[in-house]
């Protein structure tokens, strides 16, 4: 979840979708220059342990003007988290 959370500040577009699940993957990603993320706060996580095979974090991503809170859903592929999907719980 960090590397993902670091790839967005560095608009990382090719480390985004190395780390996205082959299923859910977009073949393209085009990241907003002009956003300016501020901060990351990991409120929980489910699963992800090395005897897990998926898992989720929910998280609060802040940003200049606001903040994204999102619960993540990652699967393990050949070893590596990948990035499912996600849902918003305050929406």
């Amino acid at each position: 979840m960090r590397s993902r959370y670091c790839a967005f500040v560095r608009r990382d577009a090719g480390h985004l979708l190395r780390t996205w699940h082959p299923r859910t993957r977009p073949a393209r990603l085009d990241l907003d220059p002009g956003m300016r993320w501020t901060g990351l706060e990991v409120l929980d996580t489910t699963g992800g342990s090395a005897f897990h095979t998926s898992g989720t974090v929910t998280f609060r991503a802040s940003y200049r003007g606001g903040s994204l809170h999102e619960r993540s859903r990652f699967e393990r592929v050949d070893g590596a988290w990948m990035y499912v999907d996600g849902d918003f719980p305050d929406a």
